[in-house]
C-alpha cells in the first residue's frame, strides 16, 4: 500500500533586493578663481589677576559593623571585628 505524500502551503520568503551598479566616467572641469587680501592685525593682550587665598580642611568619617559568628583568627591580635554590645540581639546581646 502506497501514500500520497503530505502537501503543505508554499511558504514566500521575503524578496531578494539585488543591485547592480554600471559606472560612466564624466568629465567636469573647475576653475577656481585666486584674489589674496594682505590683512595686518593689531592684537591687544588683556591680562587679568584673580589673587586667591587658601585653607584645607580634614575630614574623618567612622562606620560601624555587627558581625556574628565566630571571630577572624589573626586580625590584628583580637580575633577579628567584634559587634558593640547591648544590642539586646545574636550571640553577644542579652
Amino acid at each position: 500500500m502506497h501514500c500520497r505524500p503530505k502537501v503543505l502551503a508554499p511558504i514566500v520568503h521575503p524578496t531578494k533586493c539585488c543591485v547592480q551598479n554600471n559606472y560612466a566616467e564624466t568629465i567636469v572641469p573647475h576653475i577656481h578663481p585666486q584674489h589674496t587680501t594682505i590683512v595686518n592685525h593689531d592684537f591687544y593682550k588683556h591680562q587679568h589677576y584673580f589673587p586667591q587665598t587658601q585653607s584645607v580642611e580634614n575630614e574623618v568619617t567612622h562606620q560601624h559593623f555587627n558581625v556574628y559568628g565566630q571571630p577572624t583568627p589573626g586580625f590584628g591580635g583580637f580575633g577579628g571585628p567584634r559587634p558593640r554590645p547591648g544590642f539586646g540581639f545574636g550571640p553577644f546581646g542579652r
